[in-house]
């Protein structure tokens, strides 16, 4: 059962249906779940041409030259572009460090590189003329890992960097370091009973979204142009495009089409300017949709790591110090990395009271595939390592790993390695005690789920429906643990969203329509804002406007931010319009009831009450034909850099934690894995819909438990190849693989937050992993220092 904390900020108690706290159905979700959503790819328009990228096929070469003339002579094609038709003087972009060409110059620098587009009137002739193209490269040796990178004669993988961080890096081809310094290390080493070290290796994940990369763009009269696409973030998109093309932002307008899924990797851009291009360049709309193949090249992925830790101990239990370095490895490009490092960073303790730390964290600039934003952003990474090191520490101190954990869980008024006291409800102990006290699930299911006429269900056994065993070498292992992950923006980043709420009367009967540039992603966002809308303003009927550019930013559908930033720019919003109403109303009628002016107003049911429920009028008659709105944007309160030689400053606006316990079961002779179940117990603050909360975190749960068993981009060392760009390569989990996720949802108020809520999506990403990786190390005996594990891993073939 949920534990139950009180609401912070409600300024409305609303008994209008569909209001916060309610489960209320997704708008989109039927259209979702019987095939009738219309996503990006599914867009159409009259005369369109389809457009197609050329990719390198090499990771790190010369361009010596590109031949387009069979391409350009092929029947059906409208252009054919390369770096040298870029029509203005900005030709890079990026989210932070705009060192990303909109089309290879002289080099390429990854595998997938996009080297030029083609627009034809059919997407395989557009395929076709592309695979015309000729270029002719001169393959430059490939740097793939740190000694490579770092190397003092090492390829420098972007000459002449000029970005902010050059000047406090060791190297060029690190893109971003991160310390985290307190207290003395070293000499609190000295006290510790016990020191454990391990070495770990986190393997690179892709967000794996079933929608592929897609988008229309239109050229518009004015010269400029209309791009309807899947995004996460449609201004920071519009940022960084609007440069390349050599037009003023108000001339690109940006339209979200149907997103499906992204989970980071729709942050940085993809198709976006090169469509644009096209549809510039020949006049035409142009349409671009990425195969599942060129998907993986045509997005950041999450960054693979190397982590060397070391934890002390006293005798009974208590940490006295942690020692820490983490190397991500970046890719060709910066994209995220940068934030990734200082999360990485900041978080590297986890969820723990630890007071002499030093942390190193960096980033790397590579020939491997670019590496950026996904869902847990350098926290995964971090949290894998440090709970394989609490449950190697409780081995070695002959502890209960749960009891070791709670006995050093941090707390509300802990402080943090970076200096910044946790000053909301952190209940780590409490999570991790609700964890451990659920039930185990049944032994031996596959027996007691025989149906049938059958002994045995092998859909319950490792290996599934293959049938490889009946029982027999399968062992049951239990693991826990429990992570911290920051929500919304860090490190100084002004975070901030718009909402523009306006009220009228439709019909006899108060409407309210909501406009925000909120990427929905799957999140539920839009279900969420008229949650809201209900509760704030008392109306039943709430319109959710397409998310555009003609709004101000939301800013990105990511670090669990958009229903603590953007809901609160729409409840501030709202509560602006609310007022403007009341204030029509003591206008109107304010000499016909002392109420007026003398009691709480709030708005219910499409009717103007007293706090005591005593109606004063209706919201018709006291708008009548006019409309209400109010357009405002909404910040958190403010973070601050990190100081680049200690760490230390107040980075993260709030904290989020999660805590997972694992059963597994494992066929020891084939090493195959089977997770019979994965429970959860997060703090969420508050649940605004209960069923949506739960739906993410049991998401997060399963991405977690797939990079435990069996998600990795494999990237050839010699060639810096990617190896298995496909899901019959790159294995994800389906129904079949994801086990009963029970959920202990606790709803403990952030006082700073609207509505007391915490962010939710990416919490569970974090614990899950090193839980389940507990768990088969439990059942195994075997060390297991990397993610994902692999068949080899458990049988030592």
């Amino acid at each position: 059962m949920p534990t139950t904390g009180t609401p912070v900020g409600v300024t409305q108690g609303s008994r209008t249906r569909g209001g916060i706290g309610e489960s209320t159905l997704r708008p989109d979700g039927t259209l979702k779940v019987t095939g009738e959503f219309a996503y990006s790819s599914d867009m159409w328009h009259e005369d369109m041409l389809w457009g197609h990228t050329l990719r390198s096929t090499v990771a790190h070469a010369e361009i010596r030259s590109i031949d387009v003339a069979e391409a350009l002579a092929t029947p059906g094609v409208y252009a054919v572009l390369t770096y040298d038709d870029l029509p203005a003087a900005v030709k890079n972009y990026g989210l932070e460090i705009q060192d990303t060409p909109a089309l290879a110059h002289g080099r390429v620098r990854h595998h997938g590189e996009p080297v030029a587009l083609v627009a034809a009137d059919h997407p395989e002739t557009a395929r076709r003329a592309a695979a015309k193209i000729r270029v002719d490269y001169a393959e430059l040796p490939v740097v793939t890992d740190e000694a490579s990178a770092t190397a003092p004669d090492a390829v420098l993988i972007h000459e002449g960097r000029d970005d902010h961080h050059i000047g406090h890096v060791p190297h060029p081809n690190i893109v971003h370091r991160q310390p985290i310094v307190r207290g003395d290390a070293d000499a609190a080493a000295l006290r510790a009973d016990v020191v454990v070290t391990g070495d770990y290796v986190f393997g690179m994940q892709d967000q794996a979204f079933l929608g592929p990369e897609s988008g229309l763009a239109v050229p518009s009269e004015d010269g400029g142009v209309e791009l309807y696409v899947a995004t996460q973030w449609l201004h920071s998109d519009l940022r960084q495009i609007a440069p390349v093309l050599g037009l003023p932002e108000d001339k690109v307008r940006m339209t979200l089409s149907g997103v499906g899924g992204a989970f980071g990797g729709r942050e940085d851009l993809s198709m976006q300017i090169h469509a644009c291009l096209l549809a510039l360049r020949t006049g035409k709309p142009v349409k671009m949709v990425y195969n599942r193949f060129e998907s993986f090249f045509g997005h950041v992925h999450r960054h693979p790591a190397r982590l060397h830790y070391e934890h002390g101990a006293t005798r009974d239990g208590r940490l006295t110090h942690l020692k820490c370095r983490i190397v991500l490895d970046g890719g060709a490009y910066a994209s995220a990395s940068p934030a990734v490092v200082g999360n990485a960073a900041s978080l590297a303790v986890g969820p723990y009271v630890v007071e002499d730390v030093d942390i190193e964290a960096i980033a790397l600039y590579s020939n491997n595939p670019p590496c950026g934003a996904m869902r847990g952003f350098g926290a995964v990474q971090a949290c894998f390592a440090y709970e394989a090191q609490m449950d190697k520490l409780a081995a070695a101190l002959g502890m209960d790993p749960v009891e070791l954990r709670q006995l050093n869980a941090m707390e509300q008024g802990s402080l943090l390695p970076t200096g910044q006291r946790v000053d909301s409800p952190a209940p780590v102990a409490e999570l991790l005690r609700r964890v451990k006290s659920r039930p185990l699930p049944p032994e031996q299911q596959w027996l007691a789920a025989g149906a049938h006429g059958s002994s045995v269900d092998v859909r319950a056994l490792p290996g599934g429906l293959s049938n490889t065993t009946h029982g027999e070498g399968v062992v049951r292992g239990v693991g826990y643990a429990v992570g911290i992950k920051n929500v919304g923006f860090s490190e100084g980043f002004d975070d901030y969203s718009t909402a523009r709420v306006r009220m009228q009367v439709v019909g006899g009967e108060p409407v309210v329509s909501v406009h925000t540039a909120m990427a929905e992603v799957g999140q539920g966002g839009v279900t969420v804002h008229a949650q809201i809308a209900r509760t704030e303003l008392g109306v039943a009927q709430v319109t959710i406007q397409p998310a555009d550019t003609r709004v101000g930013s939301a800013g990105s559908t990511s670090a669990s931010r958009q229903t603590y930033v953007t809901g609160g720019a729409v409840k501030n919003a709202c509560e602006a319009v609310r007022e403007q109403v009341l204030e029509r109303g003591r206008r109107a009628f304010g000499t016909y009831h002392p109420a007026w002016a003398t009691a709480e107003l709030l708005l219910e049911d499409g009717k103007v009450v007293t706090d005591g429920g005593e109606v004063l009028a209706s919201v018709a008659d006291v708008l009548g034909d006019e409309v209400v709105e109010a357009d405002l944007e909404w910040r958190h309160r403010p973070t601050e850099p990190f100081d680049l030689r200690t760490g230390q400053g107040n980075g993260h606006v709030q904290y989020s934690f999660a805590a997972h316990r694992a059963v597994v079961e494992v066929d020891t002779e084939l090493g195959l894995v089977k997770v019979v179940e994965l429970a959860c117990a997060q703090d969420v603050g508050k649940a605004l819909n209960p069923l949506s909360v739960v739906g993410q975190i049991q998401g997060g749960s399963t991405q977690g438990l797939g990079v435990a068993v069996m998600e990795e981009i494999i990237v050839d060392p010699k060639t810096a190849k990617v190896r298995n760009p496909s899901f019959t390569d790159y294995l994800i989990p389906t129904i079949l693989d994801t086990p009963t996720i029970p959920v202990d949802v606790l709803e403990l108020a952030d006082e700073h937050a609207p509505y007391g809520l915490r962010g939710v999506g990416e919490a569970p990403t974090l614990s899950s992993t090193p839980a389940v990786l507990a768990a088969i190390r439990a059942a195994t005996g075997l060390a297991l220092d990397r993610t994902p594990v692999r068949p080899e891993h458990l049988t030592g073939t």
